[in-house]
């Protein structure tokens, strides 16, 4: 099956569901699902944010705008996750979308909306099976729908879809809740949280298109594209002097670049389900 057959198939699961609320963060999954599922049900489409410290500002604006562009209803919600998993354990991701989603849905049910929600759909698609992410685990808990994936569609193909759509995220970077850049057991502030969100910001308007600022106590481990390395090494010391000034010690470079989930590489095998 083809990526347009996959979108095909998408906008019959959705159509199946005659009204849904998508949790709507901003990024590429979550704005193709929730423009499709605009295209599909119109105004029975809605988008649910959460608020929260652990989320990037500038992808939640960026949210905001598209939302307001194409006329679709966004609510908000306020979550307080960090006082559910500030000590990080392995299973915080689990912990943290058990605390966002209980709140989404009591949200929803105590918003005059003007039609009954029958269905919350989020933005999990095929490729999200390869890492450790126990934070599924609450979607399935709670009943979340995951339509992407039951359409079979990849991320590259949603990027694909996007792009035909003239969908303005289609080539944005992944980007992930901040708490996944603390290495587990570290105590999660959220003066670090704000310390790594500038970081990155810093990187993202200096041109980088897919960086992370992992954090290890007051050290920063700056993660990028292979081919980004020579520019990133050239602006070193600006950098190093601009990331000190937000609080960090020591500012590094990882030599093995960006890849999703780093922080998982120090879980044992049995807690990532390999043995």
């Amino acid at each position: 099956m083809n990526s347009r057959e996959k979108h095909e198939k998408l906008k019959d699961i959705l159509r199946s569901y005659e009204s849904v609320a998508i949790a709507f963060s901003g990024g590429v999954d979550s704005t193709f699902l929730l423009k499709t599922a605009r295209d599909v049900l119109g105004d029975k489409a809605i988008a649910i944010t959460a608020r929260s410290r652990s989320f990037p500002q500038r992808e939640r604006n960026d949210g905001r705008e598209f939302c307001e562009r194409e006329g679709i209803r966004q609510i908000f919600c306020d979550t307080e996750e960090l006082k559910v998993v500030s000590h990080n354990p392995p299973n915080r991701c689990y912990l943290c979308k058990n605390e966002i989603i209980t709140k989404l849905k009591s949200t929803l049910a105590s918003s005059d909306i003007g039609f009954e929600v029958k269905y919350v759909a989020e933005g999990t698609n095929m490729d999200d099976g390869d890492d450790y992410r126990p934070g599924h685990q609450a979607v399935i808990e709670h009943g979340l729908k995951s339509p992407l994936k039951e359409a079979g569609l990849y991320k590259a193909e949603i990027r694909e879809l996007s792009n035909e759509l003239g969908i303005k995220t289609w080539d944005r970077p992944s980007f992930a809740c901040l708490m996944s850049r603390f290495v587990y057991g570290e105590t999660i502030t959220e003066e670090k949280l704000e310390m790594v969100e500038k970081a990155e910001n810093l990187l993202l308007d200096a041109g980088f298109k897919q960086v992370r600022v992992r954090i290890h106590g007051t050290i920063a481990r700056i993660e990028t594209l292979p081919e980004d390395l020579p520019k990133i090494i050239e602006m070193a010391q600006q950098l190093s002097h601009e990331l000190k000034s937000y609080g960090f010690t020591y500012v590094t470079l990882d030599l093995s670049g960006y890849r999703t989930g780093s922080m998982n590489e120090t879980l044992p095998r049995k807690v990532l389900g390999k043995e």
